[in-house]
């Protein structure tokens, strides 16, 4: 069975740097103990677990600023995803050691937010509700920052100002992002729209789409609360016309999947760690070629 390799595909160096920045912690004896990431460093379990072993606590949940109530002492890590200045500033208040890993393309965002707002504007921010990194760039300006998921919320908004800005997610489908923007382009022709959706997200979107239309199906790695991989598995859906599964590991491969397939694609989020892809491509290719397979079951049908 072949296996198409899309390319390029996990890792972004935001959580590169992430990752590393919460090893490098865990490993200083100077830093104050216990150890702890406000959510997932990023969003993969796998990754969550390899941190547990080193000693660093995940307090995973929907409100960061409640989350942090629950530490009284040590060290706090801020996740790649960011987080707003109110948790900064109820950390300090709680003299802890605050250690920031955020994603250098989320922090642009913030600064965006923060400058557009001290120049008066509103901004329309287009995101996943439940996402910590909306719930960080909101918490920039609450009272100025109106989230929206779809055309049927920017139909609902009733902003009334001069001045009007659009952002969005980095890590959200290009596609769909661009569908949501020309409706608030439509609703508010005076917008200024600035794309956010990072570089390495684009470029994963574009080759799961355009390489894995070679294919007979895509799947694709991570985690199931994952954005960026959920946005891999639709974009193959909906822009390159094939099935495709998001799979946490190679155990989760049907083979009701595979059946009658000769040319797999796999691909994975930006924040699954390489060793299950290389695992999930040795498996394929560990697989007999469908052709094979058929001549054989036909053989066995005629003896």
């Amino acid at each position: 069975m072949d296996v198409i390799k899309i390319s390029p595909r996990g890792y972004c160096y935001g959580v590169v740097d992430a990752i590393k920045l919460a090893k490098t912690v865990a490993k200083d004896p100077n830093v104050p103990r216990p150890i702890y990431v406000l959510g997932q460093i990023v969003h993969n379990q796998h990754v969550v677990e390899n941190l547990d072993v080193l000693g660093i606590v995940t307090l995973d949940g929907p409100d960061r600023v409640a989350i942090l109530e629950n530490v009284t002492a040590g060290t706090v890590i801020f996740t790649a995803h960011g987080v707003s200045p109110q948790v900064k500033v109820r950390a300090r208040e709680k003299g802890l050691n605050c250690i920031d890993a955020t994603c250098p393309d989320v922090t642009r965002t913030h600064d965006l937010v923060t400058r557009l707002v001290a120049q008066g504007y509103k901004i329309i921010y287009v995101g996943r509700k439940g996402h910590p990194e909306p719930e960080g760039v909101l918490g920039e300006a609450p009272d100025d920052v109106f989230l929206v998921e779809n055309a049927d919320d920017v139909a609902r908004l009733t902003l009334d100002a001069p001045k009007i800005a659009a952002t969005n997610q980095t890590t959200l489908s290009q596609w769909d992002t661009e569908v949501v923007m020309e409706a608030i382009m439509a609703r508010y022709p005076h917008v200024e729209v600035f794309n956010e959706i990072c570089m390495a997200t684009q470029v994963r979107q574009t080759a799961a789409v355009e390489q894995g239309q070679n294919a007979d199906l895509v799947l694709v790695v991570g985690d199931q609360r994952s954005n960026n991989s959920n946005r891999l598995v639709q974009v193959v859906q909906e822009k390159a016309g094939r099935p495709s599964y998001l799979i946490d590991s190679v155990a989760d491969i049907k083979p009701e999947w595979l059946a009658g397939r000769r040319r797999i694609g796999v691909t994975s989020g930006s924040s699954t760690p390489s060793e299950l892809t290389r695992e999930v491509i040795q498996y394929i290719q560990s697989l007999p070629d469908a052709s094979v397979v058929e001549a054989l079951e036909a053989a066995s049908s005629s003896s």
